[in-house]
This record gives structure tokens, C-alpha cells and sequence, in this order.
């Protein structure tokens, strides 16, 4: 099954997941320009960024198209 995990860059995730873009501006996370996303994970920028980790998980997966869920 696709899946993000907390593990995984930024940028990973939105080129794998470009509709991830609009829950990680819902959180407040706006590194997706920034030449940091290529290498900081998920996990760092939302600790970084005074966010709850989990909940912008279940949020990121829940936007994956159902075809990946389904993996």
C-alpha cells in the first residue's frame, strides 16, 4: 500500500502527491518552495514548524488518490 510516511522529504511527497500541497498549506507548512523541503522530512519540518506530526499524517494520507490507498 502507498503511503507517506513521516520519513519522506517534502519534496518527495508533493512530486509523488501534488495534491499533499493543499494539506500541508492547511497546516501552516509553506516550505514547499523552499530549497530546505528537498531534504528535511515530513516529520522535521512539522516539528520544526510547531506541528502536530500525527494529525498532519492522517491528513496527508487521507488525500492520497483512492488507486494508491488501494496498494
Amino acid at each position: 500500500m502507498d503511503k507517506i510516511t513521516k520519513d519522506m522529504t517534502i519534496m518527495d511527497v508533493v512530486n509523488k502527491y501534488p495534491q499533499s500541497i493543499k494539506v500541508f498549506f492547511e497546516h501552516g507548512l509553506f516550505c514547499i518552495g523552499c530549497n530546505v523541503a528537498y531534504r528535511e522530512t515530513v516529520e522535521q519540518g512539522a516539528t520544526a514548524h510547531g506541528i502536530d506530526v500525527d494529525g498532519l499524517m492522517v491528513k496527508l494520507n487521507q488525500a492520497l488518490p483512492l488507486e494508491a490507498a488501494k496498494k
